[in-house]
C-alpha cells in the first residue's frame, strides 16, 4: 500500500551523517517546540549500493508557492495532482539524466553524499531564517527516546527519496503523487534548494495508478564499485521515452488576453528522422490532456496553438503549470515546468 505520505517543515538544529551500521543521514528539526528526526538514506541495502543523487541550488517549480503557507510540524498530503505532493516523474521537478550516484562515504573533501548534504544543511543551519520542508512518511509519536538525537518522544519522517517503481518488498510502498525530498528555503536569498534522491534500481516509468513498474522490471543497470578505491560513474537513469521531441517554448498568456487568442507550446525534434505524433498528447498539473497530430520534420520546429476548453478553459496555468509530452504509448518523452513569475502578457518562456 502507499506510504503515509506528508510534508515536515521546521527548523534544521543538527545533524549527524551516515555510517556503514545505519546508511542514513540524520537530520534534527525542531517545528514550533516538538522535535523530529529526518532520516536520509545515503546508501542502498543491496547492489547498486550508491544512489542517484541531484541538487538544485536555484530549484524553480510552482509548488513552492504553497509550501511557505504551511504551519510548522508535519501535514498529511494528498498523493495527487495539482497540489504539493512530489512526483518524480509527474511533476517535471528536475532532469534525471543529471542524476549521479556517488558513493556514501569516501576519503577526501566534498566527494561523498554525506559530504554533499552536510555542505547544505550546514549552510541551512548557519542561516537564521532558512527553513527545511522534508518530503516522505511520518512515524510517531513513540513512547521512547529518539534513537539518535535522544529526544523524547521520539517521532519523524523517513523515505525521503523516490517512492514508486520499487522492486521486490519494497514494490509494496509504490505509489504516485508520493516521492521524498528535502527542500531548503531561504527567505533572505529569495531561493529554494531541493536535493533528490533515488534507488538505482527503480524504475522511471511506473503506472499512473499504482506507481508500480510499467512492463516489468526496469532497465538492468550495472553494479556499481563496492570499494571507495574503485571509480563510480554516473549512470543516468531511462526517465523518458528514447524519442528525441523536446517541449521547447510556450507562450501561456497571449498578449491581447481576448477569447480568441491562443496559447501555443512549441516542440522541437532534435532527430535526424521525422517523428509522427499521431496518438501523442501534452498535460498539465491537473493530468489534463491535449491531443496532438501531424508530423514533425526532422531538426523542426512545431508551435501547436492550444484551443479552449468547452467551457473556456484555459490548458495552461497563468499561476504556474508543468507541460509533460507524452507519447502513443502514455509513456513520458519530455516535461517541464514554470513559474508565475515567468509569465508575461505576449512573452514566450524558453525551456
Amino acid at each position: 500500500m502507499p506510504i503515509r505520505y506528508g510534508v515536515l517543515k521546521g527548523k534544521a538544529v543538527d545533524r549527524r551523517p551516515g555510517t556503514a551500521e545505519n546508511p542514513h543521514y540524520q537530520i534534527h528539526v525542531e517545528a514550533d517546540g516538538t522535535d523530529y528526526r529526518v532520516a536520509v538514506n545515503v546508501k542502498s541495502q543491496s547492489r547498486p549500493y550508491d544512489l542517484l543523487y541531484y541538487a538544485d541550488e536555484r530549484f524553480e517549480h510552482e509548488i513552492t508557492q504553497g509550501l511557505a503557507e504551511l504551519p510548522f510540524g508535519f501535514t498529511k498530503l494528498e498523493s495527487r495532482p495539482g497540489g504539493i505532493a512530489l512526483d518524480f516523474i509527474r511533476s517535471n521537478l528536475f532532469d534525471p539524466r543529471a542524476m549521479a550516484p556517488p558513493p556514501f562515504d569516501r576519503p577526501g573533501q566534498d566527494n561523498d553524499l554525506n559530504e554533499k548534504m552536510d555542505f547544505y544543511l550546514n549552510k541551512a543551519m548557519a542561516a537564521g531564517d532558512a527553513e527545511i520542508y522534508a518530503f516522505g512518511e511520518g512515524w510517531g509519536p513513540e513512547d521512547v527516546p529518539d534513537k539518535v538525537f535522544g529526544f523524547r518522544p521520539g517521532r519523524g519522517i523517513h523515505d525521503i527519496h523516490m517512492n514508486q517503481g520499487n522492486e521486490g518488498k519494497f514494490r509494496k510502498d509504490d505509489g504516485v503523487y508520493q516521492d521524498g525530498a528535502p527542500l531548503l528555503h531561504f527567505p533572505s536569498e529569495a531561493r529554494w534548494i531541493a536535493v533528490f534522491l533515488a534507488f538505482q534500481s527503480q524504475s522511471w516509468h511506473t503506472d499512473d495508478a499504482t506507481g508500480h513498474t510499467i512492463g516489468g522490471t526496469p532497465s538492468e543497470r550495472p553494479d556499481q564499485p563496492d570499494t571507495p578505491s574503485e571509480p563510480h560513474q554516473p549512470v543516468p537513469p531511462a526517465a523518458s521515452a528514447d524519442e528525441p521531441v523536446y517541449v521547447a517554448a510556450a507562450l501561456v498568456r497571449p498578449a491581447d488576453g481576448t477569447v480568441a487568442s491562443k496559447e501555443t507550446v512549441s516542440l522541437l525534434n532534435a532527430g535526424d528522422k521525422p517523428v509522427d505524433l499521431s496518438g501523442w498528447s501534452l498535460a498539465n498539473k491537473s493530468k489534463q490532456k491535449y491531443r496532438l497530430s501531424g508530423t514533425i520534420g526532422p531538426g523542426q520546429f512545431m508551435t501547436v496553438a492550444l484551443e479552449r476548453g468547452a467551457n473556456g478553459q484555459e490548458f495552461l496555468s497563468n499561476k504556474g503549470d508543468i507541460i509533460t509530452l507524452l507519447n502513443a504509448s502514455g509513456l513520458k518523452v519530455h516535461g517541464v515546468s514554470y513559474t508565475r513569475s515567468q509569465v508575461k502578457a505576449g512573452w514566450t518562456i524558453p525551456f
